[in-house]
């Protein structure tokens, strides 16, 4: 069991507790390369009864026919669920009507017993280095929240106007208290939402090609020449010699090695991969 708990995230989910009662739509961000492992349970506690959006961030980086697997699987739960790719201008636009017609759809029972109708209300919420920040400021056509790949940027919560539609909350990225399950730590740590000093990263990568050769073998083979992983030792000697990740005197850094292979991941460079099925 893998365990930390910042004290900004237990102040911060008393102040999601807060701000749900103002809200229409909980809009839920996880990762299309790890939708289920990047969903926060605690949160699921905290929202309740709310009309929710699960959307699938980076969608340009996951293999697409598991994306369409995992939003079927969600609609199939009976929970609203989108993929996006922020840099496309078509998802934004397709995403910000969804937001609006769910919010007026939630009102319309106010609306009725007579209550005045205004904008909707969204709330955004995921875990850190999901893509929040990107998104926030695409909403808003101008650069309000800080970027940062490094885990827990944005620590606090302000309101967010985008094209008329709706206003949109934003919230700190928030992690649960420990990972019960080991792959979902090993999953969230490859796609970097949790910082790289938590989890040894040699441990990380090889969980990575492993479930890699096991899934999608070919782009092993086309990006390290890997045709087998039975022995991490010799594959992380052939890829450190192969990327030339060596210290001097020529000897294989498996820590450079690690860095390698994850930024590889990360970057799409090994090919579309998503590193859980529904």
């Amino acid at each position: 069991m893998i365990q930390w708990f910042p004290g900004h995230m237990a102040k911060a989910r008393r102040e999601i507790e807060e701000k749900l009662k103002l809200v229409d739509v909980v809009i839920e961000l996880v990762d299309a390369r790890a939708p289920l492992s990047t969903q926060n349970p605690m949160l699921q506690e905290v929202i309740h009864q709310k009309e929710k959006i699960i959307v699938l961030m980076k969608r340009d980086l996951a293999d697409a026919i598991q994306t369409d697997k995992w939003l079927q699987h969600f609609e199939a739960q009976g929970t609203t669920a989108i993929a996006l790719d922020v840099n496309n201008k078509k998802d934004i636009q397709q995403f910000i009507e969804l937001v609006t017609e769910k919010g007026i759809e939630k009102q319309r029972k106010l609306i009725e017993k007579g209550v005045q109708q205004r904008a909707v209300r969204a709330l955004i919420v995921g875990i850190p280095n999901v893509g929040k920040s990107t998104l926030i400021n695409r909403l808003a056509n101008k650069k309000i929240a800080k970027i940062g790949d490094r885990p827990g940027v944005t620590k606090m919560q302000q309101w967010i106007k985008v094209k008329q539609k709706f206003e949109l909350l934003d919230t700190p990225g928030i992690l649960w208290p420990k990972f019960e399950d080991e792959l979902i730590g090993l999953r969230v740590a490859a796609i970097g939402s949790i910082k790289d000093e938590i989890l040894p990263l040699q441990d990380v990568v090889a969980f990575l090609l492993q479930y890699i050769y096991e899934t999608y073998p070919n782009l092993l083979k086309k990006r390290y020449g890997l045709t087998d992983v039975d022995d991490m030792w010799e594959v992380f000697e052939l890829i450190g010699k192969k990327r030339g990740a060596l210290e001097s005197g020529g000897q294989v850094n498996f820590d450079k090695v690690a860095d390698v292979v994850l930024q590889d991941f990360r970057q799409a460079k090994l090919g579309e991969i998503t590193l859980e099925t529904p």
